[in-house]
């Protein structure tokens, strides 16, 4: 019986957890070497206009029109921030500050007005995402891990996460050499030919195929935690980008399983009568982990 309960119920959502972790970890370890972390967090921003609007548009929530909508929320947010920039005279960071608030705010706006009672989008859902309910309802079991039947009543959002973890850890191996050089040395990356203000885009675009993906199953506070936490823990770890990417996954799961478990048994054990928020303890568990290595880590002085 407990088998049954742990496949059924908190595997699918612990391993969804996991690759959303580990996708947003990925890309994060770039944005940070190239001071650009607050990236990802504009990004779980703006994308949430554009995803309500791609939902009322077509009436789904999947991944395709999911990407078509943040991906025109971007260059909605690219025009305001420049003429806010031009018009204003203000300092960019100050026009990005005040672009990226206000569309979310207006992603809001637009849930609390939209006929959303057909899927899981709302208000709640957009900041906690809905880890908890993605559970596996044919599970019979770990035998269900190697029966055909059941694996395809798997929750869609766990092959959607490994789907885009796939995509992103390609790039990344496929395109690794240019990335590191652009990463580190951009005056050099660009004496050899490269083009590095391509690379930098591409950087932002895995990170937004990450944050999309993730953001209906795990909503915008894992999105935002896990672009950070994991890569800065582990550059504290070590100077070595291989070995950071090693840390970061590393600190991204165990992010992801110890907030799961904790959220779910945590409040128990201390006496508490209901479970708390999966997404907010793993937020709070990489805050954890970043505290931790900031203290103790090899580096922490670096």
């Amino acid at each position: 019986m407990m088998g049954y309960e742990f496949v059924a119920l908190s595997l699918p959502p612990m391993v969804i957890g996991m690759l959303a972790a580990m996708a947003c970890a990925l890309p994060g370890n770039f944005l940070l070497l190239r001071r650009q972390s607050l990236i990802g967090d504009a990004i779980s921003h703006v994308v949430l206009p554009g995803i309500v609007v791609a939902f009322l548009i077509t009436g789904v929530i999947t991944t395709l029109p999911m990407m078509f909508g943040a991906a025109g929320a971007a260059l909605v947010a690219v025009i305001l921030i420049e003429a806010i920039r031009r018009l204003g005279k203000v300092e960019p960071g100050a026009a990005m500050g005040v672009v990226f608030t206000a569309m979310f705010a207006a992603g809001v706006l637009l849930l609390e007005q939209s006929d959303t009672s057909g899927v899981h989008l709302d208000v709640e859902h957009a900041l906690y995402g809905n880890l908890e309910s993605l559970i596996w309802l044919d599970a019979v079991g770990w035998s269900s891990l190697v029966d055909l039947s059941a694996l395809a009543t798997l929750p869609p959002e766990l092959l959607r996460m490994a789907l885009a973890l796939a995509v992103v850890a390609c790039l990344t191996w496929v395109f690794w050499r240019p990335l590191k050089l652009a990463t580190f040395d951009e005056g050099f990356a660009k004496s050899l030919g490269l083009p590095t203000t391509l690379i930098g885009l591409g950087i932002v675009v895995m990170a937004a195929l990450a944050a999309v993906a993730a953001f209906d199953a795990v909503g915008s506070i894992i999105v935002i935690a896990m672009f950070i936490c994991p890569p800065t823990a582990a550059r504290l770890m070590t100077n070595r980008l291989e070995t950071q990417i090693a840390w970061s996954m590393f600190f991204a799961c165990i992010s992801a399983v110890l907030g799961y478990i904790l959220a779910g048994y945590g409040p128990l054990w201390i006496g508490a009568s209901a479970s708390v928020s999966a997404a907010g303890m793993i937020a709070t568990v990489s805050g954890v982990v970043l505290l931790l290595t900031a203290l103790f880590a090899p580096h922490k002085r670096a």
